[in-house]
C-alpha cells in the first residue's frame, strides 16, 4: 500500500496572518495540493489561532468533502476543539499534546499517565465514526497503553528521526521509528508519522516501514514550495511517499 500524504497548511495560514488579510488563502492551496496528488489535508488549530483559524477548519472540511480527500484536524484537548471535530465529522481526529509557550509539538502523550484525559474524548470520536489518532513518542514499549486509549491510530512523532538522519546515528534514530510502528501494529493500531519529514527523509520510511499509513507533512513542504512552487512540491512529495529519491531543492 503506498504511503499516504496529507499537507499540513499551517504555514500558509500563518503567512496570511502576518499581514492581516487574506492572502495567501489557504483554500486555494489546498485545491493545489488536492490537484497534485496529495491524499489529504491537515490542519494543527491552536488556542491562540496563530495560524490556523476556526474558519479555516470548517473552508478546508468543506473542500476536503467535496473532493473526495481525508481531512485530519490536529489538537489539544480542549472543549471547543474536539467539539468542532465532533461537529464536522472530520475524517480524523488526532489529539496532539501543548505545552504552554512551545513553538511547535515536541513530544507526545505520557502514556499511561495521561490516559484519562484523553480516553473519553476518543471515545466520543469513535462514536461518531471519526478515525481517531494520538501523537505518540518513538518508544515501542508504550503502544499497548496507546491502545487502552481506545484511539484508532497512532501518529509518532519523527523529529528525532529527522533529527539523526545527518548524523552517524541515523540508524538509531529510524530504528525506533521502526520497532514503534512494528509494536503499533501489533497492538492493533494503525500508523501514521509526521513531524520534521522531508524529501530526503521520508523516501526510506516508505520503502522500509510498510506499517506507516500516512505521513503528514508541512513545514518542509511549504518551505520548499518557495523555490519549487507548491504544484511541484506536492508532486515530489507524492513520489517520496512512493519510496522514490526525489531531489531537493536544498540540503535539508
Amino acid at each position: 500500500m503506498t504511503l499516504q500524504l496529507s499537507v499540513n497548511l499551517n504555514k500558509v495560514a500563518l503567512l496570511r496572518n502576518s499581514r492581516g488579510a487574506s492572502n495567501p488563502s489557504p483554500r486555494v492551496a489546498a485545491h493545489a495540493c488536492i490537484d497534485a496528488g496529495a491524499a489529504g489535508l491537515t490542519l494543527h488549530w491552536r488556542a491562540d489561532e496563530r495560524h490556523t483559524r476556526q474558519a479555516d477548519v470548517r473552508d478546508l472540511r468543506a473542500i476536503c468533502r467535496e473532493r473526495g480527500v481525508e481531512f485530519n484536524l490536529e489538537g489539544d484537548a480542549r472543549p471547543e476543539l474536539w467539539a468542532l471535530a465532533h461537529e464536522l465529522e472530520v475524517t480524523q481526529f488526532t489529539l496532539v499534546p501543548v505545552r504552554p509557550g512551545e513553538i511547535t509539538s515536541d513530544h507526545g502523550w505520557d502514556l499511561p499517565r495521561q490516559h484519562r484525559e484523553i480516553a473519553d474524548i476518543l471515545a466520543r470520536m469513535n462514536d461518531r465514526g471519526v478515525r481517531t489518532a494520538i501523537f505518540v513518542d518513538p518508544r515501542p514499549e508504550t503502544m499497548e497503553a496507546a491502545a487502552a486509549t481506545g484511539t484508532r491510530r497512532v501518529e509518532i512523532y519523527t523529529e528525532p528521526y529527522a533529527a539523526l538522519w545527518p548524523t552517524p546515528r541515523r540508524e538509531e534514530g529510524f530504528a525506533a521509528l521502526r520497532d514503534t510502528a512494528r509494536a503499533a501494529t501489533a497492538a492493533g493500531l494503525g500508523v501514521n508519522a509526521g513531524h520534521d519529514l522531508n524529501l530526503l527523509n521520508t523516501p526510506r520510511l516508505a520503502r522500509e516501514i510498510p506499517e506507516i499509513l500516512e505521513v503528514s507533512i508541512g513545514h518542509a513542504l511549504l518551505a520548499d514550495a518557495l523555490y519549487l512552487g507548491l504544484p511541484e512540491a506536492v508532486r515530489r512529495y507524492v513520489r517520496a511517499c512512493r519510496g522514490e529519491d526525489v531531489e531537493a531543492p536544498v540540503t535539508q
